[in-house]
């Protein structure tokens, strides 16, 4: 079962986030609210999100001070933030966004269809990104537990076997980052176009990776070749 992604709400106004629900919601990920920025930390605190849709104007803690301390905790300074604002203060407001570490800037009221759309990228991105932690633990285990020779009677598998499963699900990975690439490119979004490119160079380091610890006479398109009768 493919686990869902997270998308953290933040606004202070109940019906704007009632808003932003109903316009997310057939995207099927999982809708986390927060009614304040620091609210929004605090959720930020226990669990990963794949984008964050941020309310400008709130009280107190505005957006842009929120996004200041996103952007300073380790843990989720990389988290995309989508600016949300019913104000148009200008190009300088509009800078100051993006310098707050924005990836997006909209003003209200906001089409839905491209609201789900910018979101439908970053999630998508973040599903890649966890695919691909996922091959490289994999890998990690292999290594550091140099599997031996033959399987045994515990039921290991060959080495070769689980390169060979593990460049498999490498390679469907690859499939869907440049199926996801071309889309990107075609809507010249800068930030996720960005975004894209860093995930594809990740997937390149660890295909030679992969590579490097195929055995003697396997295939050179990346799959480890089983030996067996022609």
């Amino acid at each position: 079962m493919v686990q869902k992604a997270k998308i953290l709400l933040v606004d202070d106004r109940p019906e704007n986030l009632l808003a932003l629900e109903a316009i997310l919601s057939a995207l099927d990920q999982t809708l986390v609210r927060a009614s304040s920025g620091e609210e929004a930390l605090k959720a930020l605190l226990t669990d990963d999100f794949a984008v964050i849709l941020l309310d400008v104007q709130m009280p107190g803690m505005d957006g842009f001070e929120t996004a200041a301390h996103i952007k300073r905790r380790e843990r989720t300074r990389d988290i995309p933030i989508i600016f949300l604002t019913a104000i148009n203060h200008g190009p300088h407001h509009t800078f100051r966004g993006y310098a707050a570490g924005a990836v997006d800037y909209i003003s209200k009221p906001f089409d839905p269809w491209v609201l789900r759309a910018k979101v439908s990228v970053f999630v998508d991105l973040y599903m890649k990104n966890c695919q691909l932690r996922e091959q490289a633990a994999l890998l990690r285990l292999q290594l550091e537990q140099g599997v031996p020779t033959g399987a045994g009677s515990n039921g290991s598998r060959e080495p070769v076997g689980l390169l060979a499963e593990l460049s498999a699900r490498l390679a469907a990975v690859e499939e869907q980052a440049e199926a996801l690439s071309k889309q990107l490119n075609e809507s010249a979004d800068a930030a996720a176009v960005a975004t894209a490119a860093h995930l594809e160079r990740k997937l390149t380091g660890l295909r030679r990776a992969l590579d490097a610890l195929e055995p003697p006479g396997a295939g050179g398109d990346g799959i480890v070749k089983q030996q067996g009768p022609e």
